[in-house]
């Protein structure tokens, strides 16, 4: 089982490749929110590594970023 840094260190690269991806596709964390039915401000914790998402959340992302769920994966 992991630890909390690896945990940490985890969810921080899922929150950049998120953001990267966001800004490619020219949405705003606002955008992307309302699109994929999270608030901005989980949005913006998720982007940050604060928070992790569920299975649903992150297909309805993937969803709206028009790729795979796999493709978020660090």
């Amino acid at each position: 089982m992991a630890d909390d840094a690896e945990d940490s260190l985890y969810l921080q690269a899922f929150g950049r490749r998120l953001q990267a991806l966001r800004v490619q596709r020219g949405l705003s964390q606002e955008d992307l929110a309302a699109a994929s039915g999270l608030g901005a401000a989980e949005v913006q914790r998720v982007e940050r590594g604060q928070r992790d998402v569920s299975v649903i959340a992150l297909a309805d992302l993937a969803r709206v970023l028009d790729i795979q769920p796999a493709d978020l994966m660090p």
